[in-house]
């Protein structure tokens, strides 16, 4: 081990950049569909001994000192979001004609971007390192910050966050709930990082000692959560899944809505298997509804026929305010009874940049650049999140799309509403490992909120997950069909500050780091 540390830590210019190129890249196996988690055990040990080659010269000026360590944090996310995000540039050649030029922008683009933030990490981890664990510990405050500030930043897209390969199955989940993504982001970092120590094996069993009783604490916590869980909770709501899977290119061809419109009557009306109830609430996929429904009355009455007594559609649809000249559209679900009445609605609050809208609009309108993706026009943001009540009683807080993947937004066990609903359409991203990826954070969302999660997605995945992440049911990629689900009544509430604990977590590491250079700096 020591003799492969040393050739690691003499890498110098292409080389090392070719380094953490690919131990980013690696890294990014850890995430779905591969879940393939110990490639961290060897991305992140690689990217310590790099940045032990990073050591500044004598008489160094500032700004190069910082670039070094920089650049080897930003190689290896680039690296990392590369071959983790490389499936975006799929919703491009959806229509290729228009927008097969911005490619190169989707992907190599957006990965360039986002390395900035693990620069950032790598940076932030070599102003506080030393020679023993205390850099193991650094390094992991440093990559907590970066993916705190890559939530937000920008409008924000913590998609592929660290912390998220140590959690590859519910049973590794449930410690989210206690100390956050921070939390997760800095505990994932610490135990990846933890073999560089064999090298040097100074401070190796302070270093191991922390990452076992971690990893121990992680696992066993996640074991004993799902030993203690309700075996058999009451049904909330019997829930209908429309999963249609409708070609991306036809989603708003107007020569095809009438029979896109109909796929969904039919699969919402298949009648349930035999002894099975009839379902509470049906559900369809973000922007289901090919029309503005406004503009259809008919539809509504087709609707009317379709939604029975007690029962509630919630589509994903268009919605329209005011007159067509100086209209706001808004991505939406809506909420609609046996009467055919939308009577309520929620807006999506997270836009996609330069899919839904436009960024700088003015500016680069005069330059020519427009959307990426097309759709109705240019969506208007909606202004609060609140539950949807159903017609049985129960409440559901709405997620449209990627909105779902943002760290505790739908709060920790105290929840106003009895489930989570998330509405998408990644038929943009086709059989790439986009979907399988946004499931996963759903997942993750279910298990901090402490309720179960109700998902239509038009070509997958979908399906229904409970309050500790376990998959009830779903449906595979681009099948098609009506699933019925009984969703679980579970409540599950705070099992503590999560956002407390994952922040004095990363104070006590930062604390650790430090000390170390104290040490380094009395022995010299």
């Amino acid at each position: 081990m020591e003799r492969l540390a040393g050739k690691v830590i003499l890498l110098w210019g292409w080389r090392r950049a070719l380094a953490a190129m690919l131990a980013g890249a690696f890294a990014a196996l850890s995430q779905p569909p591969f879940d393939f988690f110990a490639a961290c055990f060897v991305s992140f040990p690689v990217l310590v001994w790099l940045l032990d080659g990073a050591a500044s010269q004598p008489g160094e000026r500032l700004l190069r000192r910082a670039l070094r360590p920089f650049a080897i944090g930003w190689w290896f996310g680039f690296g990392y979001f590369l071959a983790g995000l490389w499936w975006t540039g799929a919703a491009l050649l959806v229509e290729a004609e228009l927008f097969a030029w911005a490619l190169p922008i989707a992907v190599l683009g957006l990965p360039a971007l986002l390395a900035a933030f693990y620069g950032l990490a790598t940076l932030l981890a070599r102003m506080v390192w030393s020679d023993g664990a205390g850099r193991i510990a650094g390094l992991a405050a440093g990559f907590a910050a970066a993916e705190w500030l890559r939530s937000f930043v920008l409008t924000g897209f913590p998609w592929n966050a660290i912390g998220q390969a140590a959690m590859p199955v519910p049973l590794l989940m449930q410690s989210v709930g206690v100390v956050g993504m921070a939390g997760m982001n800095a505990l994932a970092v610490l135990v990846f990082a933890t073999p560089a120590l064999l090298a040097s094996r100074r401070g190796l069993r302070a270093g191991f000692a922390v990452a076992v009783l971690a990893a121990a604490l992680h696992a066993g916590y996640g074991a004993w959560r799902l030993a203690t869980a309700d075996a058999a909770p009451p049904v909330l709501a019997n829930v209908r899944i429309v999963q249609p899977s409708i070609d991306q290119t036809e989603k708003w061809d107007a020569s095809v809505r009438e029979r896109i419109f109909r796929t969904l009557i039919d699969l919402s009306a298949r009648p349930p298997a035999d002894g099975a109830p009839a379902p509470d609430v049906i559900v369809w996929p973000e922007t289901a509804v090919p029309f503005i429904l406004s503009d259809r009355p008919e539809a509504l009455v087709a609707l009317a026929e379709l939604v029975g007594d007690d029962q509630t559609l919630l589509a994903g649809a268009v919605r329209i305010e005011g007159a067509r000249a100086e209209a706001r559209y808004y991505n939406a679900v809506i909420a609609i009874n046996s009467a055919g009445e939308i009577y309520d609605a929620a807006d999506k609050l997270w836009l996609v940049p330069f899919g839904e809208f436009m960024p700088f609009a003015d500016l680069l309108s005069r330059i020519g650049v427009e959307k990426l993706v097309r759709s109705v026009s240019a969506f208007t943001a909606g202004s609060q999140r609140r539950p949807l009540a159903m017609q049985n009683g129960a409440t559901a807080l709405p997620f449209i799309c990627y909105e779902i993947i943002f760290p505790g937004t739908a709060g920790y066990g105290e929840v106003g509403a009895d489930f989570i609903l998330n509405i998408t359409n990644d038929a943009w991203f086709g059989d790439t490992p986009g979907p399988y990826q946004h499931f996963r954070q759903a997942q993750i969302r279910a298990v901090e909120a402490g309720r179960p999660l109700v998902r239509a997605a038009n070509n997958g995945i979908s399906g229904v997950v409970d309050a500790y992440g376990r998959v009830i049911d779903a449906f595979a990629l681009d099948a098609v069909g009506a699933l019925d689900v009984a969703v679980p009544r579970q409540r599950l509430g705070r099992t503590g500050q999560p956002e407390l604990s994952g922040l004095l977590l990363v104070i006590a590491l930062i604390l650790w780091a430090a000390s170390g250079l104290r040490r380094a700096d009395r022995a010299d």
